[in-house]
């Protein structure tokens, strides 16, 4: 299953829903919705930062990632996703030919 990396800031309007819900609630909102849709919470870690939270999951494919990044999106936060590769993926990845040639300039 895919992996990925979602960092979260947050918004004033989506702090100060932080701050009544607290953190734990937070993590479990983002733990169900992930198990609703066929993936998994990993970590889900608050931060000082440039990111206020970083979230690793992962999830049934690229598809459902880019749904949640939809649905998530709010006026009381923003994020960003990467998607994560193992260790064997990037074997994987430097052993497909790939055949490229730039344009000359």
């Amino acid at each position: 299953m895919p992996k990925f990396l979602t960092m979260v800031s947050y918004t004033p309007e989506g702090l100060r829903g932080l701050i009544k819900e607290g953190g734990t609630a937070r993590r479990a909102a983002v733990e169900k919705m992930l198990q609703n849709l066929g993936g998994r919470l990993e970590g889900f870690y608050f931060a000082f930062g440039d990111s206020d939270a970083y979230v690793i999951s992962e999830g049934p494919d690229n598809a459902t990632a880019a749904a949640i990044s939809l649905a998530i999106t709010t006026g009381a936060i923003r994020t960003k996703t990467i998607i994560l590769l193992t260790p064997e993926e990037v074997d994987q990845v430097v052993e497909i030919p790939v055949e490229y040639h730039p344009q000359d300039r």
